[in-house]
């Protein structure tokens, strides 16, 4: 049986969307986060990223249980075999 690993795009996806989170918050709290004089500028880009990372996010199977990576080789071995 095939040892079921947590896949890199869902780690990278993870990742990305934990630091969209963390510049959101760090922006609303009132930290500077970019290096830009512009507060309304920071404030679109940040949101942009956050909104941006968590549909990306939301929308891809991040599989982290080692019950969901096993369904996704079995989906994989099922799509193999058509």
């Amino acid at each position: 049986m095939k040892k079921c690993k947590i896949s890199p795009a869902t780690l990278a996806r993870t990742a990305a969307l934990a630091l969209a989170l963390t510049n959101q918050v760090l922006s609303a709290t009132g930290h500077r986060v970019l290096p830009i004089e512009s507060a309304e500028l920071e404030q679109l880009v940040s949101t942009g990223l956050t909104i941006a990372t968590a549909l990306v996010s939301w929308w891809k199977n991040n599989s982290f249980t080692p019950e969901a990576i096993e369904a996704d080789d079995f989906l994989c071995q099922l799509k193999e075999h058509r």
